[in-house]
């Protein structure tokens, strides 16, 4: 039905419809599914979401030890009033946070479009959501429309830490989060695709090097900035403002970055934040022997 984001915009603007009302008739067509039980589907995913949201704000701490807590100190803070960012903007990040904690205390999340990337989406869903209104249905096409551009991703580039550095998972994941919370304000869908260019150009070049090979350090606060990333380009490209690069060759320059990273720098747990002198002592204190000397 479309294999990038050029064909996704010109049919959603031939046809006069949405992305995610695209995305919902390609999954049916794909997966030989009624619209209702693709619908179904969705909206179960949107539960697991949202059960992760509320668990992790009411704390959460990883079995390593290396992360939790931190979207309750968010929520906290929000609380007292006295916050430098916009309320919506820290919201999102606390709830980004949130999901990705619960990941690292091994919860159930929906990944999106992996684990370690979990949090942007959700986050930015329930952060928007006091301030826009949806109904569920609004939701559920909430993450078709993620959904959209993280297929376009996966089938042009790729998603994942392990072959692409972080700017896969996490830019990737900002990137789906903007476009969605584009036609959930309204936007049209060229404005989802800007939306989508802008924040993953600058996630350009973000590298994968969790500490201790675990999930947590820096992945949690990754998601975290992730999420501010898609709320601030959201608001751009509904303000009218464009992406020089198209956004199929934002993806393309993506993909082409990530295979040109050393492996080091791509999950191996070799190289940037986890070969620290902390990094290593994190890890000792963890396993008792440093990653690169583990069989």
């Amino acid at each position: 039905m479309f294999r990038n984001v050029a064909e996704l915009v010109e049919l959603a603007t031939s046809k006069n419809k949405k992305i995610s009302d695209l995305m919902i008739e390609q999954e049916a067509e794909v997966t030989g599914r009624s619209r209702e039980d693709v619908l179904a589907m969705m909206d179960r995913n949107l539960t697991v979401m949202e059960q992760a949201v509320e668990r992790g704000i009411k704390g959460v701490k990883s079995h390593s030890g290396l992360t939790g807590g931190d979207a309750v100190l968010l929520q906290k803070y929000i609380e007292k009033g006295s916050f430098l960012s916009g309320e919506t903007i820290l919201d999102a990040v606390s709830k980004a946070v949130a999901t990705n904690e619960v990941n690292a205390a091994m919860g159930t999340i929906c990944a999106t479009p992996t684990a370690g990337s979990a949090g942007v989406v959700p986050g930015t869903l329930f952060a928007v959501k006091s301030k826009l209104n949806p109904t569920r249905e609004q939701m559920v096409s909430f993450l078709f429309t993620a959904g959209a551009f993280g297929f376009v991703v996966a089938n042009n580039a790729s998603i994942s830490g392990a072959a692409g550095g972080c700017q896969a998972e996490v830019g990737s994941a900002s990137g789906m989060a903007a476009a969605a919370i584009v036609e959930l304000a309204g936007g049209t869908p060229a404005q989802c695709a800007e939306a989508m260019a802008i924040t993953l150009k600058n996630m350009l070049g973000l590298v994968c090097d969790p500490v201790a090979g675990l999930v947590e350090v820096p992945c949690v606060k990754r998601n975290a900035m992730g999420a501010a990333n898609a709320m601030v380009a959201a608001d751009m490209a509904l303000a009218g403002i464009t992406s020089r690069i198209p956004c199929d060759e934002v993806i393309d320059a993506m993909y082409k970055i990530g295979q040109s990273m050393p492996s080091a720098l791509r999950e191996t747990g070799q190289g940037g934040l986890a070969a620290t002198p902390t990094g290593r002592e994190l890890e000792a204190k963890i396993f008792g022997i440093p990653l690169d000397k583990r069989e």
